[in-house]
């Protein structure tokens, strides 16, 4: 994934095949890089964001959105990451298209203390760290589990 034109859907960042992860620090997420590195993905296939660099993306998505992106949970969810962005967060987008892999990557997100892990599908983002106290995922819907 190029983070200079990430994918997007409505005009905010949408890495449908992919992981995205935020890890309290940036030693964290180095830490996990290093772990994901053993599954043998592709050498494109795991892109970084510094903190800032996830909350200019996120600032410049929510300018750009589009009215459909409310509709969803696709601006709540940029705007949980420039939550956490702004809180020091760093960030990890892996490409991920199968559940295995899903699966594999969650194992590492967790086992390296990550805030956040959410699976981009075709057509819906799931969480894949259980915090307590975190509402279960409704469809499209505020509710849904997602906002930090």
């Amino acid at each position: 994934m190029d983070k200079h034109d990430p994918p997007t859907s409505n005009g905010v960042f949408m890495p449908v095949g992919h992981v995205v992860i935020s890890f309290p620090t940036a030693h964290d997420m180095a830490a996990a890089m290093r772990d994901l590195h053993g599954l043998s993905l592709g050498d494109d296939a795991i892109t970084t964001y510094t903190a800032d660099e996830m909350q200019a993306q996120a600032q410049g998505d929510i300018e750009r959105a589009t009215g459909l992106a409310s509709i969803g949970q696709d601006l709540n969810l940029v705007k949980s990451q420039l939550e956490l962005a702004r809180a020091g967060h760093h960030f990890l987008v892996v490409e991920a298209d199968d559940d295995d892999i899903v699966e594999r990557v969650a194992q590492i997100a967790r086992q390296h203390g990550a805030e956040r892990a959410q699976s981009y599908g075709r057509f819906m983002v799931e969480e894949l760290i259980d915090h307590p106290g975190d509402k279960p995922q409704v469809a499209e819907s505020p509710d849904r589990g997602l906002d930090t």
